[in-house]
């Protein structure tokens, strides 16, 4: 009685959450004082589930692509779990890192290790963002950084990133599920982006998934569906003094430390290469790591993984003596060089690009930069 009771009452809350989502978004698509208006092109970057769709690591990827391209790009992100109460917050001024983890959240920094030479600017207000891009760094490209549920800035391009494995889960808005809005929601996507595996999964017994039929109906409606896989590259230790190569995962036994929202992609990025995970410890996602979550990484000889956000957020003196290694993870586009062509001619035919990109400034540095500091 009493579980029936509680879900009863989460999915009034999804119920509520729901319609203050819906009226935000309509009142806030609809007030010509509420979208401002860049001196550049936007794509905004986003999804519609809380975490794990690949958001953050594919606005890097076009960011540094779009870099290497000769286009002047500049990364725009909320800062979340960020202390930092300034209005702009220069994460990266393209060369170093100008913040830190506690002020300026662990995404930003994530962002700014995947695309050397672009400039990561942080603050709540991505409209006032976006203006000190453009005048303190002559952005051409501005990319909003999960920016499908901010609508006071207006765009040129809106991308939705989807997970290809786990689609929107059980469908269900916060706080029954993992969604923010609802799938209606994806009419106002320009793109989708289906990010590892294959969204036409079928959920059994031949029943078509959620993400089927999502990409069922952007191909109906002649929308653009791009994809894109995050490929391990190497592993590191925390402290950034050895490496591994990802061969020497296969047949050898593990543990995941993370704090993700979808902490079964992890898992299955490990084992994909060959390891055999045989004890994991999950936390929630933005969980702020303390001494005690490291202890005991001795037990049964395992080699210890964690993922490139986390790693951020957790000190080598923690460890006791242990190696933490940190699994660091690239996105490539399918078709990527032809996805960057479409992309441009987008923001041409918006009028908000020139025809003719500045002199190229070639491939970005293959050395991410450092910013594992807390």
């Amino acid at each position: 009685m009493m579980r029936s009771f509680a879900r009863l009452l989460l999915r009034l809350a999804s119920l509520f959450y729901g319609l203050g989502a819906l009226f935000h978004r309509t009142v806030m698509r609809w007030s010509s004082a509420g979208r401002g208006r860049l001196a550049c092109a936007v794509v905004s970057v986003g999804g519609l589930t809380v975490g794990g769709a690949g958001k953050t690591p594919v606005a890097a990827r076009l960011a540094s692509r779009l870099h290497a391209r000769g286009w002047r790009v500049v990364l725009a992100s909320r800062g979340y779990k960020g202390r930092s109460r300034e209005a702009v917050t220069v994460v990266s001024d393209g060369s170093h890192i100008r913040s830190t983890v506690s002020d300026s959240g662990e995404e930003s920094l994530v962002l700014a290790a995947h695309a050397p030479g672009v400039p990561v600017l942080v603050g709540r207000d991505r409209r006032v963002v976006g203006h000190h891009a453009v005048s303190a760094f002559d952005a051409e490209i501005v990319i909003l950084d999960d920016g499908f549920q901010h609508h006071r800035i207006a765009r040129d391009l809106e991308l939705v990133c989807i997970d290809g494995v786990s689609g929107f889960g059980n469908q269900l808005l916060l706080p029954s599920g993992p969604l923010r809005e609802s799938p209606r929601t994806l009419r106002y996507a320009d793109w989708l982006c289906v990010v590892d595996g294959d969204s036409g999964r079928r959920s059994g017994a031949g029943e078509v998934s959620s993400g089927e039929r999502v990409v069922a109906a952007f191909v109906h409606h002649g929308q653009e569906i791009i994809r894109a896989e995050r490929r391990p590259t190497r592993l590191v230790s925390l402290d950034r003094e050895k490496s591994l190569p990802l061969g020497m995962l296969k047949d050898r036994r593990v543990g995941i430390l993370s704090g993700v929202a979808l902490p079964g992609s992890v898992k299955r990025t490990v084992e994909a290469l060959g390891a055999r995970v045989e004890d994991e410890r999950r936390f929630p996602d933005h969980h702020a790591f303390v001494r005690g979550d490291c202890t005991g990484l001795d037990h049964a000889s395992l080699l210890w993984l964690t993922t490139e956000k986390d790693a951020l957020k957790i000190l080598p003196d923690w460890l006791a003596g242990e190696t933490l290694w940190v699994l660091q993870i690239e996105v490539e586009f399918e078709n990527e060089e032809k996805m960057l062509d479409d992309l441009e001619e987008t923001l041409r035919r918006s009028g908000r690009l020139p025809r003719q990109a500045p002199d190229s400034p070639g491939d970005p540095v293959t050395e991410q930069a450092e910013c594992f500091e807390l």
